[in-house]
């Protein structure tokens, strides 16, 4: 690359690849940590379970995705996924294809696709900023299942402080 030209990924998408192996990681193990029989647990009545909250990650996985411009799975029920799907292999499974959707789009974008414009629940956005909801929605809620673990008694298999 000659001095004048720019990285065209510089900036915030340079670090997004380390960023989302990072949270994709601490999110498969922990929910790898998590025992099935705890995955029902919720902290009270009107809060998402274990297995709800997982579930919530991938769902918005692949609708932010969508909204990039990837294909949906067509066999993803949106409507029934988040409370019916409970067992934790299944759970496992669809939050391991979500995050891999998700590097899978990273990988293959370009500068033009990520400056891509598009519309998001009647706003403009642009595939980047899409991206970059996603990574910002998944650390959200690895807080959450942070909190959730050390209710039941689970330490995040990453952290020093047993």
């Amino acid at each position: 690359m000659k001095a004048h030209e720019m990285d065209p990924y510089e900036g915030l998408w340079q670090g997004y690849a380390g960023e989302w192996l990072h949270v994709a990681r601490h999110l498969t193990a922990l929910a790898e940590a998590i025992p099935e029989h705890r995955y029902g647990w919720r902290p009270a009545e009107e809060s998402r379970s274990v297995s709800e909250a997982i579930n919530h990650i991938t769902l918005a996985n692949f609708y932010l995705l969508h909204f990039a411009g990837e294909a949906l799975p067509a066999e993803l029920d949106w409507k029934q996924m988040e409370k019916a799907v409970t067992a934790k292999e299944e759970v496992l499974g669809w939050l391991r294809r979500s995050l891999a959707a998700v590097d899978a789009a990273r990988t293959v974008a370009t500068p033009e696709g990520l400056a891509a414009e598009r519309t998001i629940l009647g706003r403009a956005a642009t595939v980047d900023g899409i991206h970059l909801r996603i990574l910002v929605h998944a650390n959200e809620h690895l807080g959450q299942l942070v909190a959730y673990a050390r209710c039941i008694g689970i330490v995040p298999p990453w952290s020093s402080s047993q």
